[in-house]
């Protein structure tokens, strides 16, 4: 993994910060050279998902597990101002579990000024239902990579209500038109990353612009827990080294998950080497 990681590790203030209101932007992640990059491959994968020979502007889709469709994608799973922070809320024990990628074009003039609320939800699907507590376990975060300019009002913004990770439910507004309280837009340049807790209430915004909002959407989780889509990697396995590897899924078996040894979680001996004996704990 790569050494300057160690210069990216999870500050106090960032951990307090992604504690308190359940999500965390840093700025310049990742350089506009790779934005560049990253935006050429959204567009190839995109034509080629929607069987086109360029990406339509007026494309609009939520394509799941792209990130093993280009080289460019996977050099972000462990990408050193980002994935420190991953497991310094998640610790050592963890994988991609998830990845979806959202073109989002501006709407119809006509529809630009009706108001809608927005669609408000929590991550992760039956697990809202059917894990125990109040408020439920984290288990996984995600994090975004912001390709396109959202750094003004009306570009689709990733929308949150702060410290909503703490509650099971959300309380609307009786006017079916209005978001509820203290919803607020996240403003973001291209190649911000923004870390968000899979329980926070969140959306994405109403694009009245004249720009389509390109993210990337990367799902980490404890291992134990099942990938949320097909995780189509294995053609990167064997070439990557071993944290990747770990970070890819791979596993010694089914304990592995669960009571990991050392070939299970290569992040841990990773971490204790450069870091010592108790930032790997518990």
């Amino acid at each position: 993994m790569n050494p300057l990681s160690l210069e990216h590790c999870l500050t106090d203030t960032e951990k307090q910060q992604f504690e308190e209101n359940g999500f965390l932007a840093v700025e310049d992640a990742i350089p506009q050279e790779m934005v560049e990059r990253l935006l050429a491959a959204v567009d190839r994968v995109g034509a080629a998902h929607l069987g086109a020979e360029t990406l339509p502007a007026d494309a609009h889709f939520n394509l799941l597990d792209f990130v093993g469709r280009d080289e460019a994608f996977i050099e972000l799973l462990d990408w050193h101002t980002t994935f420190p922070k991953v497991w310094g809320i998640l610790g050592w024990n963890i994988k991609l579990y998830h990845s979806h990628l959202i073109v989002l074009p501006p709407l119809p003039p006509e529809e630009r000024d009706k108001p809608k609320r927005l669609g408000w939800h929590q991550d992760s699907g039956r697990l809202n239902i059917e894990l125990e507590g109040n408020p439920r376990p984290r288990v996984s975060l995600k994090v975004a990579y912001f390709l396109t300019d959202t750094s003004v009002p009306g570009r689709g913004n990733f929308s949150v209500v702060p410290g909503s990770q703490k509650w099971n439910s959300l309380e609307m507004p009786m006017e079916k038109t209005v978001d509820p309280e203290n919803a607020t837009a996240v403003f973001a340049k291209p190649g911000t990353a923004v870390f968000f807790d899979r329980r926070l209430w969140h959306a994405a915004g109403r694009n009245t612009s004249d720009i389509t909002r390109k993210v990337l959407f990367y799902g980490y989780s404890y291992r134990w827990l099942q990938p949320r889509d097909n995780m189509t990697v294995a053609h990167f396995m064997e070439r990557s080294d071993p944290v990747r590897q770990q970070i890819l899924g791979k596993s010694t078996g089914g304990m592995g998950y669960t009571s990991p040894g050392e070939k299970d979680v290569p992040l841990r001996a990773w971490i204790q080497e450069h870091l010592g004996a108790e930032a790997v704990a518990r």
